[in-house]
């Protein structure tokens, strides 16, 4: 689901902030999107309503991270118990204007896979981002 609109409270909202600032301290040149996913019912029927999802652009597409925009889709999962929701994982994709370029997935063994894997320095990014937006999400629940 589309990050602005699950900025609901003070809380989420804050929580989702804190997600930005953390990408944009490991790739300080890239554009945010609170709404990476088109409002139409063919695209809404995709979109994971337990997701926090945000976009960020680059300037330019770069060799070192082999893509112009990359998706971070924070999922959970609500304890149908006690309501209360927990952090499963982050799905990072790296996309160019062909399509879909890596993945990278906390939820699978932290694999980065796909035709064209950034660098090994970005890869490292990447899991030191979601290892800080795993804490960030942790102290929510402590």
């Amino acid at each position: 689901m589309n990050a602005s609109e699950r900025a609901r409270g003070l809380d989420v909202t804050t929580k989702i902030a804190s997600v930005v600032n953390l990408f944009k301290t490991q790739f300080p040149d890239v554009k945010v999107d609170l709404k990476p996913w088109k409002n139409d019912p063919d695209t809404q029927e995709l979109v994971d309503p337990d997701s926090i999802d945000i976009g960020f652009h680059f300037p330019g597409w770069s060799p070192r991270i082999q893509c112009n925009s990359i998706l971070v889709q924070i999922r959970f999962y609500t304890d149908p118990l006690d309501k209360t929701e927990k952090l499963i994982g982050l799905e990072t994709g790296g996309f160019s204007h062909v399509g879909q370029a890596w993945r990278f997935s906390t939820v699978d063994n932290w694999q980065l896979l796909g035709e064209y894997k950034p660098k090994d320095e970005i890869e490292n990014k990447l899991k030191l981002f979601s290892r800080q937006v795993f804490e960030l999400f942790q102290e929510q629940s402590s």
